[in-house]
């Protein structure tokens, strides 16, 4: 019996752990860069509109979980193969001095701070906000057509 080596699109959905762990590990690169979401700190949410969105290099995050709660730092590389992400000036030294850098899961992070240098990203950002405000002039409108229906 020949094992299946490749990703499979057809794949939908397992209970079982290890189907789960499979997809992930042989997800292609461009599934593999959406699985790089992180929630966002509230007052970036109450601004921007979003819960969680896509890490991206510059980006200031906060550690939620492990060794290093609660500190904060730029995110200097992400690794896509892996799905993992490294902050600067988190580092574990070894045993004999020298220092390596720790690397995080996205979902034991937060964003604190957005890195905006990017034009799309600026504009998707700010296009959500928009979507998710609701118009107080719209409400009132379907408010008073709601009336004019029920006085009718």
């Amino acid at each position: 019996m020949t094992q299946r080596t490749k990703f499979t699109v057809s794949w939908r959905r397992s209970t079982q752990v290890r189907k789960q762990r499979k997809y992930v590990h042989r997800a292609p690169l461009h599934l593999k860069q959406k699985m790089m979401h992180t929630h966002v700190a509230k007052p970036l949410r109450e601004k921007y509109g979003v819960r969680a969105i896509q890490l991206r290099k510059g980006d200031t995050v906060k550690v939620v979980r492990g060794e290093f709660r609660g500190k904060e730092g730029k995110v200097e590389r992400i690794t896509l193969k892996t799905g993992r992400v490294y902050v600067a000036s988190m580092d574990r030294v070894k045993a004999d001095g020298s220092k390596v850098p720790v690397i995080f899961h996205p979902s034991n992070l937060m964003i604190v701070e957005f890195d905006l240098s990017d034009k799309r990203r600026k504009a998707k950002l700010t296009s959500k906000n928009t979507l998710k405000t609701p118009d107080k002039n719209k409400e009132e409108t379907h408010k008073n057509k709601a009336a004019v229906k029920n006085t009718v």
